[in-house]
């Protein structure tokens, strides 16, 4: 039975600016997202991984990176088939003015009728993460596996493997740099752990204390 780790990569600065990154090149991880990263490898250390794949963008193959550095017999493996959803003409737009289009919508209520613009459907996509992760498990049917991708593709491969109709996957929930476990074999899917961010948590307790207000006597 083939044990797969779903991973997202840890964060970047384009959040902030307020617009769809989707494919473009040069986001990469900033500070905290490096300091996640180095976090989820430590995480990961101990871990009989056989092999890790990676979407090709620079924030996937960054957060797999201090994965690997943990595990020098194991190279990281761009996967094309989990790289981040095609979002066509929405690509690097302002996500205020995306929210004003009626597709918007669309995507949030009714994700399985939802398609962008010269871009991918959202059925499409979750077909394609499905499928990567389907050949991948035969590949290697047994052992541990990672994949480091992106959070709409993990929703929706667990969306897909919990039985869920695709237009409730946005009710999961996945953080960046954290881990879902899933075992697959010839019978029906376990999933083990969702969003994993265990590895994390010093982390935030750091950044709380480093936030608080000094006292003044």
């Amino acid at each position: 039975m083939a044990t797969i780790l779903l991973i997202r990569h840890a964060v970047n600065d384009f959040v902030k600016t307020g617009k769809l990154a989707g494919r473009m090149a040069g986001v990469r991880l900033n500070e905290e997202g490096l300091a996640q990263a180095e976090a989820l490898g430590r995480r990961l250390a101990q871990a009989p991984l056989r092999h890790i794949y990676s979407s090709p963008m620079e924030r996937t193959m960054e957060t797999a990176a201090a994965i690997v550095k943990h595990h020098p017999q194991l190279s990281v493996i761009e996967q094309p088939e989990i790289i981040e959803v095609e979002y066509g003409d929405w690509q690097g737009k302002a996500i205020s003015a995306l929210q004003r289009r009626k597709m918007w919508d669309v995507v949030q209520e009714y994700p399985s009728r939802a398609y962008f613009p010269n871009g991918e459907t959202m059925r499409d996509v979750q077909a394609r993460v499905v499928n990567a992760i389907e050949a991948l498990a035969q590949r290697h049917p047994e052992g541990l596996v990672a994949l480091v991708c992106h959070a709409d593709l993990i929703k929706m491969a667990l969306a897909h493997y919990l039985g869920m109709h695709l237009d409730a996957f946005q009710r999961i929930v996945i953080s960046p740099a954290s881990i879902s476990t899933m075992h697959l074999g010839h019978r029906r899917p376990f999933i083990i752990g969702m969003n994993d961010i265990a590895h994390l948590l010093d982390l935030e307790k750091a950044q709380e204390a480093k936030d608080a207000p000094k006292a003044t006597g």
